[in-house]
């Protein structure tokens, strides 16, 4: 039963299923509104402009039944009277044409917006398969269609019928009237039949339009599984981009922890938290954090930090406010100062006393960490720290070629003396 209820159409159409069917061609479209709007313009274009059309009509008439000797018997001169009775005709239709075309456009337009389609234009050898043919005709849309078109000529016929019967007297008197009266009474018969014949256009058209939303609505239907694939095709399949998410933080890490072997301290929790800070003298403000983490992340900074040499101050207040507070390379706050100044002097004592001798410098305790910035932040998880690393990395895109280009080789371009 679930297998069933995947394969029935019962989701509606998402975007991208109708801008895919747009492309093909396929909109909404009745071919009743267009013969609506064909007849409306017509008839009311027609009535509109009946004096200027009546005016071009009898020049026409007039050009083409005056003729003298000469015009019968000269090809030349009855050519160009021709001419001219051609062209007072048109002169006559071309407003007339002018409204109708525009129906003819504007009504399409009106129903399933404005679409140019090459892919509707393209041949489709299956629609040359008489057996599909067959079926489309006996379709229930076929027999659907065959029934409007019965029923459109059915309405026009009733109509002009009883258009009339209504007025077979006026018809009948027609014959008694003199030629001006019995003129100026036809054209009235026609108009009435004609606004009679327009008005059930319309009553078809407001039938057709509804239905034929109705079918393309239904034509774009969608089963779940489709929605499903859809989403996966948009969205992407979450086990892949979960394994890539993993994969692009495990490139984040490493590329942090290319920083460590070049700070100058790493100050630790000891073993919760490890946070790397660097100051180069001349060429930084303040002294910054260029890598943090927590857990395995932390262990492993300590651990790169040993292997280079990198001296570790156990100081969990300053670790724990500097892993909370301050992002990575991001300077230290004023706040701070106090704290990773008495930090670095000890750093530049140690370094000292590896080169030169001398007494073992005492490491700083007690330091001037305030009770705010020690306490948990927003965030205590070990993709914090890399969501920091991407931010890092999409403001300062060299800071990604730039953790990459200096591993290895640290020690060698400090000027610190050695390590501890």
């Amino acid at each position: 039963m679930a297998e069933d209820s995947d394969l029935e159409k019962t989701e509606s159409a998402t975007p991208r299923r109708r801008q895919k069917a747009r492309e093909e061609g396929q909109v909404a479209r009745s071919r009743e509104l267009v013969s609506f709007a064909l007849l409306s313009a017509g008839f009311f274009g027609a009535w509109g402009l009946s004096g200027q059309i009546g005016g071009h009509l009898e020049g026409m008439l007039r050009s083409s039944l005056t003729f003298d000797h000469a015009t019968v018997f000269e090809t030349r001169r009855a050519l160009i009277g021709a001419g001219a009775a051609s062209m007072e005709g048109l002169k006559a239709l071309a407003p007339l044409l002018f409204l109708t075309g525009v129906a003819a456009l504007v009504a399409p337009i009106a129903l399933g917006g404005w679409l140019l389609s090459s892919k509707s234009l393209e041949p489709k050898w299956n629609k040359l398969n008489p057996i599909s043919g067959l079926g489309r005709i006996f379709s229930p849309n076929g027999v659907l269609q065959l029934g409007m078109a019965l029923a459109k000529t059915l309405v026009v016929g009733v109509i002009g019928t009883l258009a009339v019967w209504n007025h077979k007297d006026d018809v009948l008197a027609l014959v008694t009237q003199p030629m001006a009266v019995a003129l100026a009474s036809t054209g009235h018969l026609i108009a009435v039949c004609c606004a009679m014949t327009v008005a059930g256009m319309f009553l078809i058209a407001a039938l057709d339009v509804p239905y034929q939303i109705w079918q393309y609505e239904k034509k774009l239907r969608m089963t779940k599984e489709e929605v499903k694939r859809e989403h996966r095709e948009n969205e992407g399949d979450p086990h892949v981009k979960g394994r890539i998410r993993a994969q692009q933080r495990a490139a984040a890490r490493r590329r942090m922890m290319q920083h460590v072997p070049k700070a100058d301290v790493v100050v630790t929790n000891p073993t919760h938290f490890a946070v790397a800070l660097q100051y180069t003298d001349g060429k930084m403000r303040a002294p910054k954090v260029v890598a943090k983490g927590v857990n395995l992340v932390a262990a492993r900074i300590r651990d790169l930090a040993t292997e280079n040499n990198v001296p570790l101050l156990e100081a969990p207040p300053l670790a724990r406010a500097l892993y909370y507070n301050v992002r990575l390379d991001a300077e230290v706050p004023g706040v701070l100062y106090g704290a990773v100044a008495e930090v670095l002097a000890w750093v530049y004592q140690l370094r000292r006393f590896n080169t030169h001798g001398g007494a073992v410098p005492v490491r700083p305790s007690d330091l001037d960490v305030p009770a705010e910035l020690d306490k948990r932040g927003p965030a205590a998880d070990e993709d914090d720290d890399i969501e920091d690393i991407e931010d890092v990395e999409e403001i300062d895109p060299q800071a990604r070629g730039n953790g990459r280009g200096n591993n290895g080789g640290n020690s060698s371009s400090r000027n610190d003396g050695g390590r501890a």
